[in-house]
């Protein structure tokens, strides 16, 4: 038997030597069956915690012996050709133990990676890469398995460690697809709920690396980072009403309010422990219908490590966090939100990612996701990395990430993150910190080129989906199409008209006639984006306080300022957003350790608030003057906006046919008697809103009606008298309609 061992090892003796240093890059060339002429198969087999291992050559066939070579864990046979089966059962005992284990031969299985799909990988065009790579539950040749694969073109080996070998690297060497740095293993037997990590052997260093899958479907529940095998998803959807009635310009001219949420600390569930999916679901999605929302916006759920990073340093771009329960538990939950009536928007970070070992830094090695200077790759305010847009396969990861998002979990939309960070070279460093481009310019160019090509993708495969920049430059044409120079995003937050609106509403009111231009500002831009008005987590954190606390005065003041700042918010062209707890005037700061101070709604002043978004976001709903032209110059216009002494706005919306509605501010706890307010007719104009309502906390003081006499004034035909409540707005509409 000797001669006939060495015959089945001495043609791939260097092979095996790195097999058994695990520095191998391609095990199916020494693995498994080998013709040594027409009639004769050597078979190898590798079991490095194995003391004995038999060969089954075909079903019902009995065991035969393995030989063992100089090689420990290599085991051969030969054989006749015939005799063999494709994947032959291969039992071994390990070491120490008396029982034996069967297994089919992974190496029985070559790597099926299609060349074609290798090559648009290669070449940045790759626009579902979570399917080709990471691992996935198949069947081969009526044999259950799992397939893995990962991109580390640096690696010298990478290996499938987990459980099932016992985080032994040696155990199940994977095979590179030549140049392209796709490695590939199925291993028969595995199944859902595996654990699993890669280990990487640097070519250049022998540094070995124990990471994450970064395309897992899902994760381990924090602080465990393992990677978990999942089977492919059955959900069965419910929602196609929801997605036939998408529309590719409808959004536009439909109303959107957006309530923004923390999963985990907007309620949590009875035992104090966070809410699954399937709680969010019955108590999140009633809630925000309840309300009058239209879409709900999720901080990121893509699987993160720390909690109070609120889930903007991800590690698991292609898997909802199980903080919360399993991929199809958010298909579920989403499921749920569309045949309510609301949509689902998700909080996306392609800016950065965390430093943390086990996942995307230094992958394989090298900077292989980020840059290798840190001039390039690093922010070092957050403590992150920085995507390397030039590089096509990273290209390809954000972008399939993104698909993933839209197409298998039916998202509405994605809010992309720090985008001016993504944008600018110097974004928050010192002169010397950075690296101008090709031109000498501080733009980010590969970085803009990806921004295009994922919103020009997304919006073109899925019309009426819609991606939102939280971007916060005056950097020209977020929201306009590449086609016009423009970065191709929908929507834009309105970074400009929230801090300057916050400003103004935090200051005493005795001072705001000072500051009056910070409120009528905002309409010299105002139709050069498409914007989102935002009252975001951002602004209730870090020491800001609430909102509510933001506010001057005494307790009824504040209420009376945020309930004047709400209307202001809602009235005012642009959609609309507002987290989560601020809706009922939560007192103190948001924290993710905790749920929202929902006891704060005993109490009448909270009571009313909620009941003003509430009817703000019916009237916005129900009112095409306030949401069919929030995009367009013509469908609004100041009718005073000159009276800073006195603190007043007042300006009217208008819908395509016509139809008008007045609104007015005053802005100081003065009340105004026969106050004149320009009119764009004469008539009786009915009041639809008052923020000084009893319902809302207020006093009920104001009109019910008002008459516009003919006379002229401020260039408008006619002329309101208004008694103008303290600290109030109030929509008007004719009673002509």
């Amino acid at each position: 038997m000797t001669t006939d061992r060495n015959n089945c090892i001495t043609e791939v003796a260097d092979e095996i030597r790195r097999l058994a240093q695990a520095r191998l890059h391609d095990a199916h060339a020494v693995l498994g069956a080998h013709a040594l002429n027409r009639q004769t198969t050597c078979y190898r087999a590798w079991f490095p915690q194995a003391d004995e291992v038999w060969l089954v050559p075909e079903p019902d066939a009995p065991p035969e012996p393995m030989d063992t070579t100089d090689t420990p864990g290599l085991f051969v046979w030969k054989g006749p050709s015939r005799k063999l089966a494709e994947h032959p059962e291969l039992r071994w005992r390990p070491s120490g133990h008396k029982e034996i284990v069967s297994v089919i031969d992974p190496w029985s299985f070559a790597p099926n990676i299609p060349d074609f799909d290798r090559h648009l990988f290669g070449e940045g065009r790759h626009w579902h890469a979570h399917r080709m790579l990471g691992a996935h539950c198949e069947n081969r040749d009526g044999i259950d398995g799992v397939r893995f694969a990962v991109w580390a073109p640096a690696a010298e080996r990478v290996s499938v460690v987990g459980d099932f070998n016992h985080w032994d690297g040696r155990c199940h060497p994977m095979t590179v697809h030549g140049s392209s740095g796709i490695w590939e293993l199925f291993i028969p037997g595995l199944g859902p709920e595996t654990l699993y990590k890669y280990e990487i052997r640097n070519r250049d260093t022998g540094e070995l690396r124990l990471k994450s899958d970064p395309y897992a479907a899902a994760y381990q529940v924090r602080p465990e980072t393992a990677s978990r095998v999942i089977p492919e998803s059955g959900y069965a959807w419910n929602d196609r009403e929801w997605m036939d009635n998408r529309d590719p310009e409808a959004w536009k001219h439909r109303p959107m309010s957006i309530y923004e949420v923390h999963l985990g600390s907007w309620q949590r569930s009875p035992d104090g422990d966070w809410p699954n999916y399937a709680e969010l679901a019955e108590r999140l999605v009633p809630y925000a219908r309840d309300m009058g929302f239209t879409h709900l916006e999720l901080l990121p759920v893509t699987e993160h490590p720390f909690d109070g990073s609120w889930g903007y340093q991800s590690t698991g771009f292609f898997a909802p966090t199980s903080r919360f329960g399993d991929p199809d538990d958010f298909r579920r939950f989403v499921d749920t939100a569309h045949q309510a009536g609301l949509g689902v928007i998700l909080d996306w970070v392609p800016g950065h990612f965390p430093r943390d070992d086990f996942a995307l830094a230094r992958f394989d090695g090298t900077a292989l996701y980020e840059h290798e200077d840190p001039r390039l790759g690093e922010h070092r305010e957050w403590g992150t990395l920085i995507f390397n847009y030039g590089r096509p396969e990273v290209r390809n990861f954000l972008l399939s990430s993104a698909l993933c998002w839209i197409e298998d979990f039916h998202l509405d939309g994605l809010r992309v993150d720090a985008v001016a960070s993504m944008l600018y070279l110097d974004y928050n460093r010192e002169d010397h910190e950075w690296i101008p481009n090709i031109h000498g310019g501080n733009e980010n160019l590969e970085a803009i080129e990806f921004l295009r090509d994922v919103n020009e993708t997304v919006q073109t495969g899925h019309p009426g989906v819609v991606m939102i920049a939280e971007e916060s430059t005056a950097w020209p044409g977020v929201s306009r199409p590449p086609s016009m120079g423009g970065l191709g995003f929908t929507m834009k937050w309105n970074m400009g008209w929230m801090h300057d609106t916050l400003t103004y509403f935090g200051m005493d009111p005795v001072y705001r006639r000072y500051h009056h231009s910070q409120l009528t500002f905002a309409q010299i831009y105002a139709y050069s984006e498409n914007f989102v008005l935002p009252f975001s987590h951002d602004e209730v954190v870090h020491g800001k306080r609430s909102l509510r606390g933001r506010m001057p005065g005494n307790e009824w003041e504040q209420h009376a300022n945020m309930r004047l700042l709400y209307a202001w918010q809602w009235l005012y062209p642009g959609k609309k957003l507002l987290f989560m707890g601020q809706e009922f005037g939560q007192g103190t700061e948001w924290s993710e350790a905790g749920e929202l101070d929902w006891y704060v709604l005993q109490y009448p002043l909270h009571q009313g608030l909620q009941q003003l978004v509430k009817d703000l976001n019916r009237v916005y709903r129900e009112q095409p003057a306030l949401h069919g032209r929030e995009f367009e110059p013509d469908g609004f216009a100041w009718l005073n906006a000159d009276d800073a002494d006195n603190s007043v706005l007042s300006f009217v919306r208008r819908d395509v046919d016509g139809h008008e509605r007045i609104v007015i501010l005053n802005l100081t706890p003065v009340e105004r008697s026969g106050y004149p307010i320009p009119s764009p007719r004469a008539g009786t104009w009915r009041v639809m809103l008052n923020t000084d309502s009893e319902f809302y906390g207020g006093a009920s003081r104001g009109p019910l009606q008002c008459e516009a006499t003919t006379e002229a004034y401020h260039g408008q035909p006619a002329t309101l008298h208004v008694d103008l409540p303290p600290l109030t707005a109030l929509l008007l509409e004719p009673t002509g309609g």
